[in-house]
């Protein structure tokens, strides 16, 4: 991809949703929000990490807080780039690009959005490989990249800009303030420049999730299997396939907390699946045997038409195939697992990869 048009966001926002384990925001709402943007301003450059230079100045930009809270309190064109330009005025230099902060739901869109708005080519990768709830928790983190100074818009027109002492109290801070501001706000963090981001970034993120979203739109016109071309393409496995019979969902500190229950269907008659998220999805189970944990990817999608089902959107009686695909593989490092693997989110297990 060179460039993101109208004709590229149905796309992008089905494979978002699929990396997004869950969580990152419905990605419905990122595509709406990038159309208006790409209608009024144009279509978006892409830049490889390659194609940066050196000296390049880029900032990512994402909506934080709880993804049930968006559903009911929609971001708007203008606030998405008040949080970027608060933070290109605090920096006091003028940016060159914009980054994704991870590759999930909306937050794949929402810097097509800035992007479109500022003018200004969008990178072609992002901090994760996926989705994760806070915002420490980007691969810049283990290069020695700062979250901050960042900057934080509401809806309403309030904006801050915060300087911490690590990436932690970023978290800590930036969330405190977005509990107040509703559950809900647009970030803009991570300053870098384009060595830094070669570095540390995952490549190639809004391209894979156009490839994601193309392949689940051809399996269903050829009437093939989308799941299954969906795992096969992330080098995954396929967990379990079953029906929606609990969700027990609720809004903590600014994050959907919560489990969901599944019975088995077909070759999975008589067994019980337990997800376990916050925001996205941590742990999964098999009749209390743990079959995959973060960092690597946990994904819930419609069993028929291969698109993802988000957190906030699971329901009763869904029928859906959960699978499972290998994270980037600095996640599976001593630091990554420290910074976001099981044990950092409560859970008193080893890390259990996407194949076993």
């Amino acid at each position: 991809m060179r460039e993101i048009t109208l004709a590229d966001l149905d796309d992008i926002a089905t494979g978002a949703a699929v990396l997004g384990t869950g969580g990152g925001g419905d990605p419905h709402i990122g595509r709406l929000l990038a159309a208006s943007a790409v209608r009024e301003y144009g279509p978006v450059k892409l830049c490889s990490l390659e194609e940066l230079p050196d000296d390049a100045a880029l900032v990512q930009v994402a909506m934080m807080g709880a993804p049930t809270v968006m559903v009911e309190k929609l971001p708007s064109v203008d606030q998405v780039s008040a949080a970027a330009g608060a933070l290109s005025g605090h920096l006091g230099s003028g940016l060159t690009h914009i980054a994704c902060a991870e590759a999930g739901g909306v937050n794949s869109l929402i810097p097509v959005v800035a992007a479109a708005q500022l003018g200004l080519p969008l990178v072609d990768a992002d901090g994760m490989g996926r989705a994760f709830p806070e915002i420490q928790m980007v691969l810049p983190t283990l290069y020695g990249v700062r979250a901050t100074p960042m900057a934080i818009a509401d809806e309403k027109g309030n904006r801050a800009v915060l300087d911490t002492v690590d990436n932690h109290w970023a978290e800590r801070l930036a969330r405190s303030a977005t509990i107040d501001m509703g559950c809900s706000a647009m970030i803009s963090s991570y300053a870098m420049s384009g060595a830094q981001a070669r570095d540390s970034l995952v490549p190639g993120t809004l391209s894979l999730c156009a490839e994601l979203g193309r392949l689940v739109r051809e399996a269903r016109a050829a009437h093939a299997d989308p799941v299954a071309a969906v795992v096969a393409r992330l080098g995954g496995s396929t967990l379990f396939t079953g029906k929606v019979t609990d969700v027990e969902r609720r809004t903590v500190t600014g994050f959907a907390r919560g489990t969901a229950t599944l019975s088995g269907l077909d070759g999975d008659a008589g067994s019980a699946l337990t997800l376990r998220f916050q925001n996205e999805y941590l742990v999964a189970e098999v009749d209390g045997r743990v079959r995959a944990t973060v960092p690597d990817l946990i994904c819930t999608l419609d069993r028929e038409s291969g698109e993802a089902v988000t957190t906030e959107a699971l329901r009763f009686g869904q029928r859906v195939t959960v699978i499972a695909a290998p994270a980037d593989p600095r996640w599976h490092t001593p630091e990554g697992l420290a910074l976001a693997g099981p044990r950092y989110f409560g859970y008193d297990l080893d890390p259990v990869g996407a194949n076993g």
